[in-house]
């Protein structure tokens, strides 16, 4: 029973790219809400994957300031702070908008 050990692969190469929308896109049927929460997510996505990549570098030793780790990771941060006050907004204006009545 002679089995070899597969070497180890970075987690962000296994997953397909994504198509980024140019700014100002709009799809058919999409709104301007809609391409601003999308851009939010993706951002959020690439800093966590950027965070990801750079704690793969420094624990492999193939990154030599370990700062930019702590800055990528406040950034990654930054992006789901803005995500979730743009989705509290969202709710509120939304339950403001039901309030009303015709």
């Amino acid at each position: 029973m002679n089995q070899t050990i597969q070497p180890v692969s970075p987690l962000w190469e296994s997953f397909p790219a994504r198509q980024a929308q140019p700014a100002g896109s709009v799809k058919e049927g999409g709104s301007i809400f809609a391409d601003i929460f999308r851009t939010a997510i993706d951002n959020v996505r690439e800093s966590e994957d950027d965070v990801a990549k750079k704690e793969y570098l420094l624990s492999t030793g193939q990154l030599d300031n370990p700062a930019e780790v702590n800055m990528a990771t406040y950034k990654a941060e930054a992006a789901i702070a803005l995500l979730v006050q743009l989705r509290e907004r969202a709710m509120n204006a939304y339950s403001e908008l039901s309030r009303i009545s015709l």
